[in-house]
């Protein structure tokens, strides 16, 4: 197929996507898309730059197959993708990403192309979160290349290699090449023709760590506009929002904010009072005066929370208890309260989990509420951690609660706190 045919396509399977799913449109419209040399580019690539793509291969698929891999470049970018991998091995990476972004896609009405990575058991999870099911030797490859940084690519080759000789020259002649097609319409930077043929752009460089850090804010900030215009559109698919809810979360650490809870429900003050037995000097001098909190601590045993885990979040607990002097009251619960429990905790005492209890069975949360109604009194706080994925009472408590949850699921009242 002629370039300028395969040009057209682009910008049509663009257009569509402006119209249909105008959240994709918007993120799709950020990157320029460039016709990459077919040496190094056998599919489609992205370096969170730019959309680089073989022609021969884009000549291939239907249109509803090329609006799959405009989208599914501009999520690797729009989710920072680039910049969350930290230590992570970028083989599993890459193949945890695009397991994250297919079904996504697939859900909102996209065709995927022969080749491209689906596992049904990954659907709702994030990248980060698959990584882990992700096999060391595992042997697939991503349909297209994430060129984010030099340490290897996703088959776990050098760059070099993957680029072939000149590799580090054709780097340098890059950004001159793609400054050249920053038009964003479907322009193809090209090299000079050999032979009557056009070899493409060369192989972009590596982001440097400054790069990385600004189009991460950048892309943050096209994600969050992007949502906006196709919420209004009244065109933003459940499974799209529910990720970008997510996404778009504060990011303060969740021990910063489970303090800043446990601080706000602290009883010291200052008295003004006049002593009954009053000598001396007339003056009245504020006074510290202290009451004790009673706080209760709830921990879902119901399996999908690990003990690591757990742990952490009890010492947390103890460290923050000792500067408000609170009293604390733990219990555990599935679907049911586990028999062994409550276990109470003085300021003075460390806090612990119990060596033993029996759990793991389904989940509810109604049980905790109900034995707390029985009490002579209600807790000052009470904070459940959890999966937030079981049954919940239907009218919130009038004691406050903060719910420390690992996933992302929602709760239908309280304050949510998001272990990260």
């Amino acid at each position: 197929m002629p370039d300028k045919d395969i040009e057209t396509r682009l910008s049509a399977a663009r257009t569509r996507l402006i119209i249909d799913k105008p959240f994709l449109g918007a993120l799709v419209l950020r990157l320029p898309m460039i016709a990459a040399d077919p040496k190094w580019c056998k599919t489609t690539a992205t370096d969170a730059r730019s959309f680089y793509y073989n022609p021969e291969y884009v000549g291939a698929l239907d249109l509803n197959q090329v609006q799959f891999m405009l989208a599914h470049e501009a999520l690797h970018c729009a989710l920072s993708h680039f910049a969350r991998r930290g230590t992570r091995n970028k083989h599993r990476w890459d193949i945890a990403c695009d397991y994250a972004i297919n079904p996504l896609l697939i859900e909102d009405g996209l065709k995927p192309p022969p080749g491209s990575l689906v596992e049904k058991s990954f659907e709702g999870m994030t990248a980060d979160e698959i990584y882990p099911y992700i096999e060391e030797n595992e042997e697939q490859e991503p349909l297209d290349q994430h060129l984010y940084d030099d340490q290897q690519d996703s088959g776990g080759r050098s760059d070099r290699s993957q680029g072939g000789e000149g590799n580090q020259q054709q780097q340098s002649q890059s950004q001159s090449k793609k400054s050249q097609g920053q038009g964003g319409s479907g322009g193809t930077p090209q090299e000079q023709q050999d032979g009557g043929q056009s070899e493409g752009a060369s192989k972009p460089s590596p982001l440097t760590p400054s790069e990385r850090e600004q189009l991460h804010v950048q892309w943050q900030q096209r994600l969050a506009g992007a949502a906006q215009q196709a919420r209004q559109a009244g065109k933003l698919g459940v499974g799209m929002a529910r990720m970008i809810d997510f996404f778009l979360e504060p990011e303060l650490p969740w021990r910063v904010l489970l303090a800043r809870y446990l601080s706000s429900v602290a009883r010291d003050d200052y008295s003004y009072l006049r002593p009954s037995n009053r000598r001396g000097d007339p003056a009245v001098f504020p006074s510290l005066r202290s009451a004790q909190v009673d706080m209760l601590v709830a921990v879902d045993v119901s399996g999908s929370v690990s003990e690591k885990e757990i742990s952490q979040f009890v010492a947390e607990i103890d460290a923050i208890k000792g500067q408000i002097r609170a009293r604390i009251t733990l219990h555990a619960c599935d679907s049911n309260l586990v028999a062994e429990g409550p276990w109470h905790y003085e300021p003075w005492e460390e806090f612990m989990m119990p060596k033993s209890f029996q759990g793991g069975g389904g989940t509810s949360f109604k049980p905790i509420f109900d034995w707390v109604e029985q009490l002579d009194r209600a807790p000052d706080l009470l904070v459940y951690f959890t999966d937030a994925q079981g049954e919940f009472p239907d009218l919130p408590p009038f004691y406050p609660v903060v719910w420390l949850v690992k996933g992302k699921t929602r709760v239908p009242w309280g304050e949510r706190v998001q272990l990260n």
